[in-house]
Formats: C-alpha cells, sequence, structure tokens
C-alpha cells in the first residue's frame, strides 16, 4: 500500500480538527489549465529621466511580451508616499487595480545606501494584504531584479524576496543583478549584450513558466488548514448563536 493509499490515522495528533484535517493529493491540481496569455505587472524603482531600473524594466517587458504574456509598466511618478494621501488617489487606485489584474510580477530597484529606493517601497506599501475578503498578492509570481551603479550587490534582491514572502507571493529562484548598469545601455536605451541580458532572459523565461505552472492551481495550494479551522470555527459561532428577541 502507498504512503497517499495507507488510512489517516490521527491518534497522535489530538490537536487536529480531524474535520478539517487534509491530505495534500496530486489528484487535486486543476488538469483543464487556462489558455489565456500571462498577466505581469512590473515595478522599477526610480524618478530618474534616464532610470536604469525602468530600462531593465522595459527590457524584461519586451522579453515578456515575446513569450505571449500581456504586461503593464507602473509608472510611479505622481504616486503619493504612504498614508500622504488616501486610498482614492487616482495612482493608487491604478496600482491596486493593475496588481489585481495580474498574474505575477517583476520587481527592479536601484541599490542605494545598501538597500532598495523609497521610491520602490512607497509602491509596495501602497499594495494591501487584504482587500475585504480578497488577497491581491496572494499565490501570483514574483521575479526580483536590481541595478547598481558600482560593484555587484544581492542586498535589493534579499530584501525584495522577502518583501515577495510577506505579500505571500511565489517567488522564483533565479534573480538577476545588473553591476555597473550604466556601461549596459546604449544611448537609445536598449540594453548591450552580455551575460547579464541572457540572465535577464533566463529570469524572465522562468517566470512565465511557473507562472503557467501555478496560476489556475490556487483553489488548490492556497488552501490553509488554520483558515480552514477558523471557517469552521466561525459559522459555528454564527449557527450558535442565540436568537434575538422580536421588538
Amino acid at each position: 500500500m502507498s504512503p497517499t493509499e495507507q488510512p489517516i490515522n490521527l491518534a497522535d495528533l489530538p490537536n487536529l480538527d480531524a474535520e478539517q484535517f487534509q491530505r495534500p493529493s496530486a489528484n487535486r491540481f486543476q488538469t483543464a489549465l487556462s489558455d489565456r496569455p500571462p498577466r505581469f505587472l512590473l515595478l522599477y524603482g526610480s524618478l530618474r529621466e534616464r532610470s536604469f531600473s525602468r530600462l531593465v524594466i522595459e527590457e524584461s517587458a519586451r522579453l515578456l511580451q515575446s513569450m505571449g504574456a500581456q504586461v503593464r509598466i507602473f509608472d510611479p511618478q505622481g504616486l503619493p508616499l504612504p498614508d500622504e494621501s488616501s486610498v482614492e488617489h487616482p495612482k493608487v487606485q491604478q496600482l491596486r487595480d493593475w496588481v489585481q489584474w495580474s498574474d505575477g510580477q517583476v520587481w527592479c530597484s536601484p541599490e542605494r545606501h545598501g538597500a532598495m529606493t523609497g521610491v520602490f517601497k512607497s509602491q509596495i506599501d501602497w499594495i494591501p494584504l487584504s482587500l475585504g475578503a480578497i488577497r491581491p498578492t496572494q499565490g501570483k509570481t514574483l521575479a526580483v531584479m536590481q541595478v547598481c551603479g558600482g560593484s555587484q550587490s544581492f542586498n535589493v534582491v534579499n530584501q525584495l524576496r522577502v518583501l515577495g514572502r510577506w505579500m505571500r507571493m511565489v517567488t522564483i529562484p533565479n534573480q538577476s543583478s545588473v553591476p555597473k548598469v550604466w556601461q549596459e545601455f546604449d544611448e537609445a536605451g536598449r540594453m548591450k549584450p552580455s551575460s547579464y541580458y541572457h540572465r535577464i532572459v533566463d529570469v524572465m523565461e522562468e517566470l512565465v513558466k511557473f507562472t503557467l505552472l501555478t496560476r489556475d492551481q490556487g483553489d488548490f495550494l492556497l488552501d490553509r488548514y488554520s483558515e480552514r479551522v477558523e471557517s469552521a470555527e466561525a459559522l459555528m459561532q454564527r449557527v450558535n448563536q442565540p436568537a434575538q428577541a422580536s421588538s
């Protein structure tokens, strides 16, 4: 008898809610997959006229489109600081709408003082973990990249990975860090052939693959024991509430 066929014995797990416990099974994966082009939101972290994080994002957008994806690049110009304005601000609404539209995201920030820029972090801070019953970033794929004015560093991509995990995103293993980025682009703003360009191609290719693999599997991958227990308890409390005396 295979491990998946063995009967469930919860005698040694007295703290489990037996009614909400489930054994993961490959049978729960969706086999009828969507043929809609994957959708990606791309964010960058500089407002400079010649922003190299934007140029990397534009190269990434071209690659994603060549792989059959739909892309939107968010322009952070005019986005207020977090808490400086209400969520009704048009730029905030645009960002949140595009997050919900997307199946995955690409983040690229310059490194400034060993960290991501405030311009980039402000965009993330305007994206909530939940909008009512909707978690706008949960389960979406994410690729992280950074650009460096000097020698290669991985401070920013490491920070972006922490953010991605906090936002409940599926951050792909591959990443890109471009050192001395000012040397990697021509006057027209196009990236020159190099191993760094090849890495960006690798990252975008991997992002598309992971997105195609996971985007239709949310009902299974995002289903959590703790939330099933909480939902069951909430339902029980509601059902068992004493009837209100009629007036």
